[in-house]
């Protein structure tokens, strides 16, 4: 996911310059004596803490389940860093555990921003990096330049946008629609880029496009816009603490039409924001389903559940506790954690079977995945249905 605040982008490569210097050319990797030692850069505080929190809850059940067994005879050792939301804590945090702490791996960041920030020091130093939610397209590769250490073990932005087009057309047999998107958001404008190419080719028409900046409270005023052009459908993909008080707003107004969104929207806080009535409705596009009757997510379901107490996982929780058996899977075949064996047993990975899906990493090391499709009824998340890839 992408994070707002783009300009700290630009302060982490520039704080990434300055001590770059001192962190060495290479990391080697941690792996003394019994233990091999990975790093998880995750938002843990600040705006989207939710999403880092929750891969970090996934990922620490995964770790216990690697560790009772061990590979060849070692185990995993987490060192994690809180980068509380911000792009520029999350470069000093990859400079921090490549540098210091010397990891043979990096976890995370959850957004696509703060995931972006660590991109050059996986890059110069050779440590692999792996974000379990960063979905813009760029963080594995720029313009079809694939980045060497980089990896996700998520879909990314444009394959939600087209999923949620081909549903609105012909699962919701939607003929127009309207467009809301955080103006601030990458996210937001790659996901509604890509749904508009596939709503229009799949001959919709788009009668209203809007937009909010990040941290808005009051969108009765767009919404009144909206509303006025008539739509059947709304697209809005964009993070839970504003989509929950748009969606409330809208009900209130009486647009009542179904509205559909992204994996942003995944978080307990959105039920609390919206309300579970005005949720009713509404659609996203998301990386599993704790709804799913496929036995491996109901196996996961019922660790998680037992580990904290009756918590029902969501997608950052499972994508989470999926990269921690993604790395551990690449470590066993490197034959251990020198990160540039584990670079290549990473990239060579193939149908490795996984909560949210069988995962196969692509040419530009992306996932070729399923999305499953969630309905809100009445404050709980509902399987609606799977999409494979085409």
């Amino acid at each position: 996911m992408k994070k707002r605040r783009l300009m700290a982008v630009f302060m982490s490569l520039m704080i990434s310059a300055g001590v770059m210097a001192g962190c060495g050319a290479k990391s080697t990797g941690s792996s003394e004596g019994e233990t091999i030692k990975i790093g998880a850069n995750l938002e843990l505080s600040g705006g989207v803490a939710s999403y880092g929190q929750s891969i970090s809850e996934g990922l620490e059940l995964a770790l216990e389940e690697i560790n009772k067994k061990g590979i060849d005879g070692k185990k995993i050792e987490l060192v994690e860093f809180d980068n509380k939301s911000d792009a520029a804590e999350a470069t000093n945090g990859a400079i921090k555990l490549v540098s210091q702490d010397k990891v043979a791996a990096i976890i995370g960041a959850a957004t696509s921003t703060n995931t972006l920030a660590q991109v050059q020091i996986a890059q110069d130093n050779k440590v692999p990096l792996i974000t379990p939610t960063g979905t813009n397209p760029t963080i594995t590769n720029t313009d079809g330049k694939v980045n060497d250490y980089v990896f996700r073990t998520c879909f990314i932005d444009p394959f939600q946008g087209t999923v949620a087009a081909n549903f609105a057309t012909g699962d919701l047999s939607v003929k127009n629609a309207a467009v809301l998107i955080d103006s601030s958001s990458d996210y937001a404008k790659g996901l509604a880029k890509s749904f508009k190419e596939s709503f229009e080719k799949s001959g919709g028409k788009i009668v209203s496009e809007e937009a909010y900046v990040a941290k808005d409270t009051d969108f009765r005023a767009t919404l009144t816009r909206i509303k006025s052009s008539n739509p059947e459908f709304v697209f809005l993909p964009g993070y839970y603490e504003e989509v929950g008080l748009i969606v409330k707003q809208a009900r209130e107004l009486g647009i009542d039409v179904p509205f559909m969104g992204g994996d942003g929207w995944d978080s307990p806080k959105l039920i609390e924001i919206a309300g579970g009535e005005a949720l009713n409705n509404t659609f996203i596009t998301n990386h599993y389903s704790a709804a799913d009757p496929d036995e491996k997510i109901q196996d996961f379901v019922k660790a998680f559940k037992a580990k904290y107490k009756d918590k029902s996982p969501d997608a950052f929780n499972a994508l989470g506790y999926d990269t921690g058996y993604f790395l551990a899977d690449a470590i066993k075949r490197a034959g251990g954690a020198d990160p540039e064996k584990l670079q290549k047993a990473i990239e060579e990975t193939k149908d490795l079977a996984l909560v949210s899906g069988n995962l196969t990493l692509d040419e530009l090391h992306d996932p070729v995945k399923s999305a499953a499709i969630l309905e809100y009824k009445d404050g709980e998340q509902t399987f609606n249905t799977k999409v494979d890839p085409e």
